[in-house]
């Protein structure tokens, strides 16, 4: 009973295996088989008709990027996204809409808020509705900000941005363009000078301004959007560093005064003796008053004497001679009574003197300036000038002191020209007192300084370490005066005892070595001019000879 349980078991299973495999062979065979034709369903009266439906995305499976070969290029990891704040250019743009749906449609794509100013309005229609313009464009690479300016632009209408809201303002276009502020900081230049060269940008001088703060070098603008970028580009022009020139200069004076004075001077002798010569008798009268008053004296030639107070006086003047008389007086103190000279009126000076100054200023003045600004070069005294108030019976006179500069002064200029080349402007100039000048003005007498200014000006091109050389600045003068007794003064040979002779002569030179470097990249230490170390190559005048000569001589010299 068992066996025959377990036969049929076992023929069953066989019998279900075959069954299956028949199926599965059946299956794999279908795609090959014809389609089963079957009858539709009938359609639900109640129910709608369904719409196509896209297939979600999430039923679709998207492609897996396939990971890069091994030679492909490496990624730059230091790279900086691109950013999403960017316009995004438009290739093509197309529109076809009337101007208030082309303002909403294009502030939608460029992403900022737009509020329309209700006080644009459009003309109405014979049936009530506004007659808005259309806008039909077909514009290539252009952002969508760009295109609604232009929109805006060509309907008579702005965009005004609010800074604080961040909303856009449509509305109408202004006869004047807005102005609006702007500080403009400085770097290199005066403030002041930038400020007069950016009013000729201003369209409307008397509603754009502009005004300048020294303090902080800021330039501060009230203008048009156009007035505005017109003096900034303006500003980043004209605001650079300032080059720089060093001025090196050599001020080589040479001045030579000798002064010869040789013989007898009988000047205090003869000088102020006062001899009249007569024919038969001269008289005198004289008026002697009480001891210690003075008195006065009437001499023939008509000259009146007075006799001061506390002094002595004699009564008779009368000198009678056979065939005439002679009178004399002295202004050095002789008194009147006789013609012949006594031992106190003998005053004779023996000169034998030479005398001479030799002397060389030299200044070696370096000075930095900026380019196309003077340097002023100075060398000079100080010396005092005395203007006088007279007084009055109630004020009592007065004196005002002022100075002024004498002695040299150099002025340069130096502007750098193209390829390394400097223009000078120089000026020299040497002053010195020459002498005083008087002159009687309602009875006073008024007494000035001469002046004796030489000066010269000169504009050269150089190139930058050259020297520039300026001489010609040359004062001689020379003196000779004599004096003597006459006739005795004439003698050959023993004349020499009665005159005497003086020679002056003073000489001055003035010689300017004037050298310009150009700076650069602001070095502010550089090379001095090896020329301006030499020694001067102006020669010595000839020198005088050892009769005439006050230095004393040279014995290794010839005896001239």
């Amino acid at each position: 009973m068992n066996k025959k349980l377990a036969l049929l078991l076992v023929v069953g299973f066989s019998t279900f295996g075959r069954w299956c495999a028949a199926q599965s062979g059946n299956a794999a065979k279908a795609p090959d088989a014809p389609p089963a034709i079957t009858a539709p369903a009938k359609p639900d009266e109640n129910a709608s008709q369904p719409k196509p439906v896209a297939a979600p995305s999430e039923l679709i499976e998207k492609p897996k990027p396939e990971a890069p070969a091994a030679s492909a290029t490496p990624v730059d990891l230091g790279a900086k996204p691109a950013s999403t704040n960017s316009p995004e250019i438009i290739e093509a743009l197309t529109i076809d809409h009337d101007l208030l749906g082309a303002i909403q449609s294009l502030a939608q794509q460029a992403n900022i808020n737009i509020h329309i100013d209700p006080s644009i309005t459009f003309t109405n229609l014979p049936d009530g509705r506004p007659s808005v313009p259309m806008v039909s464009l077909r514009w290539r690479n252009i952002t969508a900000e760009d295109a609604l300016v232009e929109v805006l632009d060509i309907h008579g209408l702005a965009l005004v941005r609010n800074s604080k809201t961040q909303i856009f303002r449509v509305t109408k276009k202004s006869s004047e363009p807005p102005r609006f502020t702007t500080l403009i900081q400085l770097k290199y230049s005066n403030p002041t000078n930038i400020m007069e060269l950016l009013k000729t940008t201003f369209g409307d001088p008397l509603k754009s301004k502009v005004n300048a703060d020294s303090r902080t070098s800021q330039i501060l603008l009230f203008a048009t959007e156009k007035e505005t970028e017109a003096a900034t580009n303006l500003v980043a022009q004209l605001d650079t560093p300032t080059k720089q020139v060093l001025i090196e200069a050599r001020l080589l004076e040479t001045s030579k005064s000798p002064r010869s004075v040789k013989g007898i001077d009988w000047s205090g002798t003869l000088e102020g003796q006062n001899v009249t010569i007569g024919n038969g008798r001269t008289t005198g009268t004289t008026t002697t008053q009480t001891p210690g008053a003075s008195s006065t004296t009437t001499l023939p030639s008509g000259r009146t004497v007075t006799t001061p107070s506390g002094s002595s006086s004699k009564t008779d003047l009368l000198t009678q001679l056979g065939v005439g008389g002679i009178s004399a007086d002295s202004a050095r103190g002789l008194y009147p009574s006789t013609a012949f000279l006594n031992a106190d009126g003998v005053r004779a000076v023996l000169s034998f003197l030479n005398t001479d100054a030799d002397t060389e200023v030299v200044a070696t003045p370096r000075q930095v300036t900026a380019d196309n600004v003077t340097a002023t070069l100075a060398v000079t005294r100080a010396f005092p000038i005395f203007e006088t108030t007279p007084g009055s019976a109630q004020t009592p006179a007065s004196a005002k002191i002022t100075y002024t500069n004498l002695g040299t002064i150099l002025k340069v200029t130096p502007r750098i020209a193209a390829g390394s080349n400097i223009v000078l402007k120089v000026i020299p100039e040497v002053s010195n007192i020459d002498s005083k000048d008087r002159q009687i003005i309602n009875g006073d007498i008024n007494e000035a300084n001469v002046y004796a200014i030489r000066r010269m000006e000169t504009e050269v091109m150089i190139p930058s370490g050259n020297t520039l050389v300026m001489g010609g600045l040359i004062s001689d003068t020379s003196t000779k005066s004599y004096s003597k007794v006459p006739i005795l003064g004439d003698l050959p040979g023993l004349g020499l005892a009665f005159r005497r002779d003086t020679k002056s002569r003073i000489k001055s030179n003035l010689i300017i070595f004037v050298t310009p470097t150009i700076v650069r990249d602001f070095d502010f230490q550089p090379t001095g001019t090896d020329f301006l170390k030499k020694k001067s190559s102006d020669k010595a005048d000839t020198e005088e000879s050892a009769w005439n000569s006050g230095k004393p001589h040279d014995w290794k010299k010839p005896v001239k």
